[in-house]
């Protein structure tokens, strides 16, 4: 259940795009065909799978305060969270080098239409802000990491896809001039995000109000009811004294 939780959590509640706008800058320039954003969608659910588990595994056991403690009691003490930034962005340049070479070798004409966008996933703030938010959260196993992972790619993805298709489809509407281009893909954009915001009770349905005791209502009525009287009681003493 928590997996399942986490899963559409991060695709629908606290996606990249919608929930924290993360990665607009190849969400804007890499949406004009759906075929160039699959691939590039594709590359950012393969990145974070991987990227995330090993900055999980980087912060538990290096970079958190007493992870060294596996070394020797000696080493307890040592702290190297001010490391967290160079150490994920290393992880996650190292991953993007990779899909770069297997997106050239394989597949020419998508390596060739997504251009500069391919390696600056490196610097994509969606990529580094997954494994950022995993270390906020203290995720608290390598398997959630791994789900967290996914899901938020898979959720970049679907952003991406869904602009794509519409952007697609817009190209043969008749948008004002003056909103034609990334005006009305900020617009639509903000309307999606709206629409997403719609999933934020998706999750919070079976967590009911606690209710009071019924004896201890009971109770507090009643006290009311004896504050109400001693009151009235303080009106009538004080009303007799005026007319004294």
């Amino acid at each position: 259940m928590e997996h399942l939780e986490l899963f559409f959590k991060s695709i629908f509640i606290d996606n990249m795009v919608f929930a924290t706008f993360l990665g607009m800058c190849s969400y804007l320039a890499v949406s004009k065909k759906v075929s160039t954003a699959v691939g590039l969608g594709a590359a950012v659910i393969f990145v974070m799978a991987v990227t995330v588990p090993m900055n999980w595994l980087l912060d538990q056991y290096l970079l958190r305060d007493g992870a060294l403690a596996w070394l020797g009691p000696e080493y307890a003490d040592y702290n190297l969270g001010f490391l967290s930034f160079i150490l994920f962005i290393a992880t996650i340049a190292t991953m993007v080098q990779l899909v770069e070479i297997i997106v050239e070798k394989f597949a020419p004409a998508l390596y060739n239409s997504l251009g500069i966008f391919l390696p600056l996933i490196a610097v994509n703030c969606a990529i580094l802000g997954g494994s950022l938010f995993m270390q906020s959260r203290e995720i608290p196993s390598l398997a959630l990491a791994f789900n967290y992972g996914i899901s938020s790619g898979i959720g970049w993805f679907l952003a991406i896809l869904a602009i794509a298709a519409i952007r697609e489809k817009i190209r043969y509407s008749n948008v004002p001039p003056a909103l034609r281009g990334l005006g009305i893909t900020f617009i639509l954009t903000g309307l999606m995000a709206i629409g997403f915001m719609s999933f934020g009770g998706m999750l919070t349905g079976d967590n009911p109000v606690p209710e009071a005791p019924v004896e201890e209502t009971a109770t507090v009525v009643e006290d009311k009811k004896e504050e109400l009287k001693e009151e009235k009681r303080a009106d009538v003493i004080s009303y007799n004294d005026l007319n004294k």
